[in-house]
C-alpha cells in the first residue's frame, strides 16, 4: 500500500510541474526583435507642407508562444540610441500591426519636439520597438528620415481666441472657440474692441498660444487692437501659418420677389445677426403668395468692397413647416443669382412679426439661421 501511495505521489508531482512548464510555456513574454525595415528607405525626404503620410513597414518578429506581437515605432534625433527617444506610437491596429501610417501633420509635430525649426530641414531616426506588453524588444536596424517642414505650425485639435479685445475678456474659462473648416483651418466671426488679443489650443494646462502679425500666425505674444469696435471674420491656416482678417460691415435679408433688401441686422455677439421684431409680408402673385429669400454679407478687405451670398444646399425649396429638420436652415455660400438656392418662410411668417437670427458661431453645428414668429 505504501508503495501505491508513494507512486501515486511521484506521479501527481511529476503532473504538477508539467502543468507549471505548460504555464509558463502559454505566459512567455519572449519576442524577437525585429530583423528588417521595410519602409520607407533609409534617407527618404519628405516636405510635410503637403496634406498626405508617411507608412512605416518593417518585418514581423517572433513569439516564443506563437501568439501575437505588440509592436511600437520610437523616433529620436539622428544622433540619438532610442534610450530617451522624443516620440513613441503604437503601430496602427492599436500596436497589433506591422504598419504604421503617419500623417505629416503629426510629423511636423516630432520633427518640431526634435528642434527641427519651421521652414527648414532636418532628419528623424526610427526604429521598432517589439513585445507581448512586457520585456521590450528593440530592433538592431534603425532608418533616417529627412523631413522639410512647413512655414506653419503643427494643427491643433482646438482653437480659441481670449483677451481684454474680445467678447468674452481676459478670464481663459470664457475664452470663445473657432471652428475647424479644414484639416488645417480655422475660422471665427466676432467683434474686436480696443485692447489685447490671442488664441490658445486649450483652457486647461499650458496651451500653446499665438498672435496676428499683419498676414502671419506667430507665438508666444498678442496683438493690439486699436480702432473702434467692429466685427471681423478671421481666418487662419496652420499649414503655412497665414492669417485673413476682413471687416464685416453689413449683413441685409435679399426678397427677391420685390426685388428689395428688406432688413438689415444688428450683430448682438457670438457670430450672431439679429433683425429684432420684423414684419414680414409674402408678395401676392397670379400663382400665389411668393416667400423667397436669402443673404448678403457686405465684406471690407483691406478697403474693397466684396459681396458674399449666402442661401439653401438646394437650389430650390418647399415651404417648410414645425416639423421641417434643423438642415433646412443651414446657410452655404451661393452665387447672386436672382433666384437661386433661396428659401422660403414657413407660411405662418407671412403678415406676422418674426425675429430673425444669422448664427455663425462656432458652437452651432453648422452655419445656419432662425425664423421665429412672434
Amino acid at each position: 500500500m505504501k508503495s501505491t501511495y508513494i507512486k501515486l505521489m511521484a506521479i501527481a508531482i511529476l503532473a504538477l510541474f508539467s502543468s507549471c512548464d505548460d504555464d509558463n510555456e502559454l505566459t512567455s513574454t519572449n519576442v524577437s526583435s525585429v530583423e528588417t525595415l521595410y519602409a520607407p528607405d533609409d534617407n527618404k525626404f519628405y516636405n510635410l507642407g503637403a496634406q498626405s503620410s508617411a507608412v512605416f513597414e518593417w518585418q514581423h518578429a517572433k513569439a516564443e508562444d506563437n501568439g501575437v506581437v505588440l509592436y511600437d515605432v520610437a523616433f529620436d534625433l539622428e544622433s540619438g540610441d532610442f534610450s530617451n527617444p522624443i516620440y513613441v506610437t503604437p503601430s496602427d491596429g492599436k500596436g497589433f500591426q506591422n504598419v504604421l501610417n503617419l500623417s505629416f501633420t503629426e510629423l511636423n509635430k516630432i520633427a518640431e519636439m526634435a528642434g527641427i525649426q519651421a521652414k527648414n530641414t532636418g532628419k528623424l531616426k526610427w526604429t521598432v520597438f517589439s513585445s507581448k506588453g512586457f520585456n521590450l524588444q528593440q530592433s538592431g536596424v534603425s532608418r533616417i528620415i529627412e523631413v522639410e517642414r512647413p512655414a506653419g505650425f503643427p494643427t491643433p485639435d482646438e482653437l480659441f481666441i481670449t483677451g481684454s479685445a474680445t467678447e468674452a475678456g481676459e478670464a481663459i474659462e470664457n475664452a470663445m472657440s473657432l471652428k475647424k473648416t479644414g484639416a488645417t483651418t480655422y475660422e471665427i466671426y466676432t467683434s474686436l474692441k480696443p485692447g489685447d488679443y490671442h488664441f490658445i489650443t486649450r483652457k486647461e494646462g499650458t496651451p500653446e498660444v499665438y498672435f496676428i502679425n499683419g498676414a502671419n500666425l506667430e507665438a508666444d505674444s498678442s496683438t493690439t487692437y486699436s480702432d473702434t469696435e467692429k466685427v471681423f471674420r478671421i481666418r487662419i491656416d496652420f499649414s503655412d501659418a497665414s492669417v485673413k482678417i476682413v471687416e464685416v460691415e453689413k449683413t441685409e435679408l435679399w426678397f427677391p420677389p420685390l426685388g428689395e433688401y428688406l432688413f438689415d441686422f444688428d450683430y448682438v455677439g457670438d457670430g450672431t445677426w439679429r433683425a429684432a421684431n420684423v414684419f414680414v409680408e409674402f408678395k401676392q402673385e397670379s400663382w400665389g403668395r411668393d416667400e423667397r429669400y436669402k443673404f448678403k454679407f457686405t465684406i471690407n478687405d483691406e478697403g474693397n468692397t466684396v459681396e458674399e451670398w449666402y442661401g439653401s444646399t438646394n437650389g430650390d425649396n418647399q415651404r417648410p413647416d414645425d416639423n421641417t429638420g434643423s438642415e433646412y436652415w443651414y446657410m452655404v455660400p451661393v452665387s447672386d443669382d436672382y433666384w437661386a438656392n433661396s428659401f422660403k418662410f414657413n407660411g405662418n411668417a407671412d403678415e406676422a412679426n418674426t425675429d430673425i437670427d444669422i448664427i455663425f458661431s462656432a458652437t452651432a453645428p453648422a452655419y445656419t439661421h432662425s425664423v421665429t414668429i412672434l
